[in-house]
């Protein structure tokens, strides 16, 4: 090869190293400009981390996933639909949808909060069972489905084609056979099998209305990142049975061999029904654009018991972080004893001086993980607050009988919190998840139950043993949380 070829070779690579650079630092100081003023202290520092570090590769990767706003289609729904709802709200007072309970004034604060968060009031007269078994929450859907006779709305994160999801697609077809309007929203991401193996189009044979909750593609028009995700696990029956939890509808190994996920879900009936059947047809107009008949909330509905329970529906469309506000007040008011389960822990600053005031107030705080995590990353992240939130004086007790997937926080044994949020900046500030208060002592001793029977096959970890982890594995949690913000 002549050498003015390999000069001119030389000189190029060269000019391409040069610009590469040159764009490299201009990617970092133009970003450094740009996602302080986007994003909290924490998320910031950690994308510029990552951008500093490998600048073009991240850069694309910031495009894709770097903000959780949501295109101002879907906002002006929303908001739109909320200002419809604030009517039928005041309808409601002046039916039984809306029976307001009198409550302490610790309680009173919360309701007070989340209804201004929310949007929506405390309710009485509902009546509820508490689910643990996934076979067992089939069954019981299955079998008010095919007792329908008007409507069925499901709203699932993740329903599969199993033992499990199965029983209840075969039941919405029946249903819809019979003339009962079903319809059946899936997130996009976590029903990606069952959308990929075709049987979406074979629902919609069957007459069953399927709509994808946030279509995931690399050019979306429905959100500005791709792993915005709804995390909602909600099914309504006529408008009188509403189920929420934190169970999915997939067989609880999730194919796995040697691990059961543990869960909770709840099966109400009464006034919050109405609630919940709200927060569906508001994810199903902002997806699809389909009117939503809002008259049907305003329906008197039947008392079926006592319990006082509030919804609240969370997410990236809300001005605030809903539920992560309602959390820490709470943690703030207790005097007692706290107690969290969750499988994923990745506490804000706001959340962990939360949980050490209480703790120096002398309150008893109990964190309930699993022993096992399935996200690697994630689960390192985790543990890498657990040396710091027991120096707080904060309790961990490791769940050993599988992996603990139930999201709840008791205060005081009379306030207590339920749904499908984790309690991490994922679920507070990026899923659209959606949660239940339920108050009074009688109300939440069922879940504090469920908690007890937790704890009893949970380990306590100690200082001294969490001490003991290899230096490898100290310094990958290190490592991993400084991306937390990001998980």
């Amino acid at each position: 090869m002549p050498l003015s070829a390999i000069l001119t070779d030389h000189h190029l690579w060269l000019l391409i190293l040069g610009i590469h650079n040159v764009s490299s630092w201009l990617i970092r100081v133009t970003m450094l400009a740009i996602v302080p003023m986007r994003h909290t202290p924490g998320a910031a520092m950690a994308w510029l981390v990552v951008i500093f570090f490998w600048p073009w590769p991240c850069l694309l990767l910031y495009l894709a996933m770097g903000s959780n706003l949501l295109p101002q289609r879907r906002l002006k729904r929303h908001q739109r639909l909320l200002r419809e709802l604030s009517t039928v709200r005041i309808r409601c007072h002046q039916t039984l949808c809306a029976l307001s309970p009198e409550l302490p004034r610790s309680l009173h604060r919360i309701s007070s909060l989340a209804e201004t968060l929310g949007h929506m009031a405390i309710v009485g007269g509902n009546d509820g069972k508490l689910i643990s078994k996934a076979s067992d929450l089939s069954s019981l859907l299955v079998r008010d489905i095919d007792e329908s006779k008007e409507t069925v709305d499901l709203l699932y994160y993740i329903l599969s084609d199993d033992n499990i999801g199965g029983p209840v697609i075969e039941a919405l077809t029946r249903a819809s056979k019979r003339g009962v309007q079903c319809r059946l929203m899936i997130d996009s991401v976590g029903s990606g099998s069952l959308i990929k193996e075709g049987r979406v189009h074979w629902l919609r044979a069957q007459g069953v209305s399927v709509a994808e909750a946030l279509p995931a593609s690399l050019f979306r028009r429905h959100a500005a990142r791709f792993d915005l995700r709804n995390h909602r696990k909600i099914a309504i029956v006529d408008g009188s049975v509403a189920y929420t939890g934190s169970h999915n509808m997939i067989d609880p190994r999730y194919g796995h061999r040697d691990l059961v996920w543990r869960d909770m879900s709840i099966r109400l009936k009464g006034p919050v029904v109405r609630q919940l059947q709200a927060v569906f047809l508001e994810d199903w107009f902002v997806e699809t654009g389909e009117e939503p008949d809002l008259k049907q909330l305003t329906a008197p509905v039947d008392q079926w018991g006592d319990i006082s329970v509030q919804t609240v529906p969370s997410g990236p469309n809300y001005r605030t972080e809903n539920y992560q506000r309602l959390i820490v007040s709470a943690m703030h008011d207790a005097t007692r004893r706290v107690i969290i389960t969750t499988p994923y822990l990745i506490p804000d600053e706001s959340l962990l001086q939360a949980m050490e005031v209480a703790a120096l107030r002398g309150v008893r705080v109990q964190l309930i993980v699993p022993s096992r995590s399935d996200q690697f990353l994630v689960g390192h992240a985790a543990r890498s607050y657990y040396q710091e939130l027991m120096d707080m004086g904060i309790e961990i007790h490791q769940f050993s009988d599988g992996l603990l997937h139930a999201k709840t926080m008791t205060v005081d044994g009379e306030l207590a919190f339920f749904g499908s949020s984790n309690f991490d900046i994922r679920s507070f500030a990026l899923n659209f998840e959606i949660n239940l208060i339920f108050y009074g002592k009688e109300e939440a001793t069922a879940i504090v139950e469920a908690q007890e029977r937790f704890l009893a096959k949970s380990i306590r970890l100690t200082s001294s043993r969490w001490k003991d982890r290899p230096l490898g594995v100290r310094t990958l949690e290190s490592a991993t949380r400084l991306f937390s913000p990001l998980l």
